[in-house]
């Protein structure tokens, strides 16, 4: 059996800063309290998995990459870090970067909590919710295939992370919310041809 974690990259923003709805086109460092979370992701995983992941992944995205590394320095002998062209993240088209007030002034409420519910973008962004499911199903295949022994790590942002959902249930209106908080965490357990949805949204502890 393999346990596969995801996880969403730690803050891009600090309390007091503008936050935007940062996507592909915007590539952002961790802010302080994005490390910050890190490191409690860090220490969680210290201690839940003593052996360490046999495989790590992130995009190529700064936020996820840091994310990753710091995560990874609390393991006595990491695995080297691959980068996968899917996990980065969807382009917002007119939205990217922009405030969170304006982009619900353009899309409206309705849009974005059907997009948080369903996974369903609003018009405009340029997201291929078929494609992405099907390089979910493809990375789980490859994993069930190849049943590494240790967990493996995968590290990415908030609008690919749901897609991973996809793999479990078609009817994602049944979770609530799919999103991924900063810094926070799903695990699934890929066992022979089953594939079964541990957990979701999780913070190993309250972090900013």
């Amino acid at each position: 059996m393999t346990q596969l974690y995801i996880i969403r990259h730690g803050n891009t923003f600090d309390p007091g800063d503008t936050v935007t709805r940062v996507g592909a086109r915007t590539d952002l460092p961790l802010s302080q309290s994005g490390k910050q979370q890190a490191l409690h992701l860090r220490d969680h995983f210290q201690d839940a998995l003593p052996h360490g992941f046999a495989r790590a992944y992130c995009s190529s995205l700064a936020r996820t990459r840091q994310t990753a590394e710091i995560i990874l320095a609390g393991s006595v002998d990491p695995p080297s870090l691959e980068t996968l062209p899917f996990l980065k993240e969807i382009d917002y088209g007119p939205d990217e970067n922009q405030p969170e007030d304006q982009v619900e002034a353009r899309v409206g409420r309705a849009a974005l909590e059907l997009w948080d519910r369903e996974a369903k973008p609003p018009a405009g962004w340029k997201v291929d919710p078929q494609q992405l499911t099907q390089e979910w199903g493809a990375l789980v295949d490859r994993l069930q295939t190849e049943k590494p022994e240790r967990p493996v790590l995968l590290v990415t942002s908030n609008g690919i992370a749901r897609f991973a959902l996809r793999v479990v249930t078609t009817d994602l209106s049944r979770a609530g919310s799919i999103k991924l908080k900063t810094g926070a965490f799903g695990q699934l357990s890929l066992s022979g041809q089953e594939v079964r949805l541990l957990s979701w949204n999780l913070r190993p502890q309250t972090v900013v």
